[in-house]
């Protein structure tokens, strides 16, 4: 896989500990056609994570898939029933949405799409919060070297997909 991987762990006021994963790929593709598997809808033919997605929101045409304020709701592995909600939106740039749920711990996920040599560079960055502190920071090193395995795992389905 090209790219790159960062890990940061941070603590906050009040105990809560913001973990973040970045990972980039470039995928020969153009930076509309990579825009197509963002809808919320399409998660789950490049990220085994998500279960079926069904909108929330009303959505009347494609372009309503990408909007901010464009929900849903899917059954994650892990972590049960999420929401997401689109909050930025720039078509074939950028996406961001949060995920909201009982153990859906605060997680934002960004997408940004950038021209590359031979297509589009694809960077994702997903923020979440853990409480409890000290403890908070142990538990997210168990667990962020699981997230970035699926993360580089989705990608590089995501990769194979586009470039068919």
């Amino acid at each position: 896989m090209h790219g790159s991987l960062n890990r940061k762990c941070e603590s906050k006021g009040g105990g809560d500990v913001l973990g973040r994963i970045e990972k980039s790929i470039e995928i020969k593709a153009s930076s509309e056609k990579v825009w197509e598997m963002l809808a919320l809808d399409r998660l789950p033919e490049w990220n085994e994570e998500y279960g079926n997605v069904k909108y929330t929101s009303d959505v009347r045409n494609s372009e309503d898939k990408y909007r901010v304020g464009a929900s849903s709701h899917t059954n994650m592995k892990g972590a049960g029933a999420i929401d997401f909600e689109i909050t930025e939106s720039l078509e074939n740039e950028k996406m961001t949405f949060r995920m909201m749920g009982k153990r859906a711990n605060n997680t934002v996920v960004t997408y940004v799409l950038e021209s590359a040599d031979e297509g589009t560079k694809f960077d994702y960055v997903m923020t979440f919060k853990l409480p409890w502190g000290i403890f908070g920071t142990f538990l997210d090193k168990l667990g962020k070297g699981m997230l970035e395995k699926e993360a580089g795992k989705s990608l590089e389905k995501l990769k194979s997909i586009l470039e068919k």
